[in-house]
């Protein structure tokens, strides 16, 4: 059993929603996201995903974008978002962490030789916003064999027949994605969030996880009666922002304080 799905089935367990918290790696720093991560698991993250910066990620919004073009200035590659998840693992992290980015770094590192390199630092998965189900038959055998999960997105526009074919291909939970948008926190979920779950959900009995626009204690309780987990991502960019400045690779003295101030609030281990 992978630490995914240790991890969702402890959730159920104990009828609790699961918290899935993003990070652009390297951003503001390599120093600083080793700092970040630890207080996002201890703020109450479950799973933490490590975003791989990427030139052109066009699913992402203006926060996220910000947060991959720092970490590219100063130089963060797909190998070094490695080294951050060995460090991690070093340094005794034990929740899930996944890779989430665009599959163009893949193809040209080589599919089989970064899933291998992934699985050795540690990783337990990945997501590759922009690799359809139709053509992600080699890399989905590269993980089956590396023992990492492969998770796909799902939008409110995916036709039932999509659905289906995710479903029989996806390992560790579904994405589903809350808007037709991109990422970045909003107000107020969609009114459309309910049914799109409950057609994913009767086509599978894996986990499934809601973002895009999560960003309070009320959006996840929300989430928490659709779906198995909610993940948040721009949010928590925004509160490393805050935290003082970045501009030098530098966040705030107290931003991995904040963060995690700011995690123990929307998973409700403290009030607001």
């Amino acid at each position: 059993m992978s630490r995914l799905e240790e991890t969702f089935r402890a959730l159920r367990e104990a009828g609790r929603t699961g918290l899935v918290a993003y990070l652009t790696a390297g951003y503001p720093s390599v120093e600083e996201t080793l700092r970040l991560v630890p207080a996002l698991v201890e703020g109450g993250a479950d799973v933490v995903e490590l975003g791989v910066p990427f030139s052109d990620p066009l699913a992402d919004g203006a926060t996220i974008q910000r947060a991959n073009f720092r970490a590219l200035q100063q130089g963060v590659t797909p190998g070094t978002c490695l080294e951050l998840v060995a460090e991690l693992r070093r340094r005794g992290l034990t929740a899930p962490l996944l890779l989430m980015g665009y599959y163009n770094p893949v193809v040209a590192w080589g599919e089989g030789a970064f899933v291998e390199a992934a699985a050795r630092a540690g990783a337990d998965g990945l997501i590759l916003v922009d690799l359809p189900p139709e053509e992600a038959d080699g890399l989905r055998a590269a993980c089956r064999a590396a023992g990492l999960d492969l998770v796909f997105l799902l939008a409110p526009t995916s036709t039932d027949e999509r659905i289906a074919r995710v479903a029989a291909q996806a390992s560790g939970f579904i994405y589903c994605v809350s808007v037709t948008g991109v990422t970045g926190a909003r107000s107020q979920l969609p009114p459309g969030l309910a049914e799109f779950v409950g057609r994913v959900r009767r086509r599978t009995d894996l986990p499934l996880a809601v973002g895009f626009g999560i960003s309070t204690r009320e959006h996840v309780e929300a989430v928490g009666r659709l779906a198995d987990a909610a993940i948040i991502g721009s949010a928590i960019i925004d509160v490393v922002d805050r935290a003082g400045p970045s501009g030098a690779g530098r966040a705030g003295p107290d931003a991995a304080a904040q963060v995690r101030a700011y995690l123990e609030t929307v998973t409700g281990r403290r009030r607001a």
